[in-house]
């Protein structure tokens, strides 16, 4: 599968289909695609679901013609369960945003519950006419078993760290996903060269249209360091080659941030920007990490002097309080809500 997002064409090593039943259905889009509204149209949709005889259905996003077509097909013939993660962190006032109200309260009419992911995606919701008692918490989560296993990865971290030649007393800042601009990698790097760069350190992980602008900034300053896309087997010791994780997202579009998840798992303190969607929830201030506002890169530079202000014994103190929050947030509370919901 190409990744357009990371250039690359992207072969997950860990099992996604394994141990349940699934089914592929036709796309005769001509230009098939996930960013677009006619990039997924499936003709046999409708009667291949119907073929399971279903009572509930769970849809995942109304932005594609068959997804559309699925709410309305299937409203009032049965419970219809709808998931996603859109925030109202990018709008901006206009006659667009107002159409695009419309629109969406309109769509919502065709389900009977939404399963939120966060609060930020739960006041979407509510904004688009979802009543409160048809909203179901569900969060957003990881792998948490995977990605917690501090024994399992604990060698392998020091070995990317020497391997990188990071020194070891270093405090560093870890950046993971595609290098874009709605992520806003080169503020991260703005901000960094403000700090003393002979005690911190700065890892990039992932490719993305930035990359060459990213290597050009860095080859003038130390202490700056490039990892490649990693697969998912390989992102636990990876993660655990930073002291601290950092998504400092500008938008549009960082609806959640999965990364988040997947730092604190493995122990990390975090930094987000307050356009990352997941930062009112899962970073509590000065407790397991920062949030700073968004596109200012003084507030960003605060918050990474005050990591690199902390002993080794403090950021890992914080990284504890970073692995019992997510614990919360875990595969098995989706399972739950969802059980639950079934069950009323």
């Amino acid at each position: 599968m190409v990744d357009k997002g990371f250039g690359k064409v992207i072969d997950w090593d860990i099992p996604l289909l394994e141990g349940y039943a699934y089914q592929f259905l036709i796309n005769t889009s001509v230009e098939p695609s996930t960013s677009h509204f006619k990039g997924v149209i499936n003709p046999t949709i409708i009667e291949d679901v119907e073929a399971f005889e279903p009572t509930d259905l769970l849809v995942f996003g109304w932005s594609f013609s068959s997804h559309l077509q699925v709410l309305k097909h299937f409203n009032k013939k049965v419970n219809i369960y709808f998931r996603g993660d859109s925030t109202l962190l990018d709008e901006t006032k206009g006659l667009k945003l107002l159409l695009r109200r419309m629109a969406l309260t309109w769509t919502y009419r065709y389900i009977d519950k939404a399963l939120y992911v966060g609060t930020n995606n739960k006041n979407y919701f509510l904004k688009h006419g979802v009543k409160d008692q048809n909203l179901i918490f569900a969060p957003h989560a990881i792998d948490n078993e995977r990605f917690g296993d501090d024994a399992l990865h604990a060698k392998e971290s020091l070995r990317i760290r020497k391997n990188l030649g990071i020194p070891q007393n270093h405090v560093v800042f870890i950046f993971t996903g595609k290098f874009e601009k709605k992520k806003n990698p080169l503020q991260l790097l703005m901000a960094f060269l403000k700090l003393d760069t002979t005690k911190n350190s700065l890892l990039f992980v992932g490719n993305g249209n930035l990359e060459s602008e990213l290597e050009k900034q860095a080859t003038k300053h130390r202490n700056i360091y490039f990892l490649p896309f990693q697969n998912q087997s390989r992102m636990p010791a990876v993660y655990r080659a930073g002291d601290v994780l950092v998504l400092p997202s500008s938008g549009p579009g960082e609806t959640w941030g999965l990364c988040v998840n997947e730092g604190m798992a493995c122990g990390l303190p975090v930094i987000a920007s307050t356009k990352v969607g997941c930062a009112v929830d899962l970073v509590q201030d000065s407790k397991n990490g920062f949030i700073f506002e968004a596109d200012n890169v003084e507030s960003l530079v605060g918050k990474l002097q005050a990591c690199s202000s902390m002993n080794k014994e403090e950021l890992a103190n914080m990284g504890k309080a970073s692995k019992k929050i997510i614990a919360n947030w875990s595969f098995n509370h989706i399972c739950e809500a969802v059980t639950s919901a079934l069950d009323d």
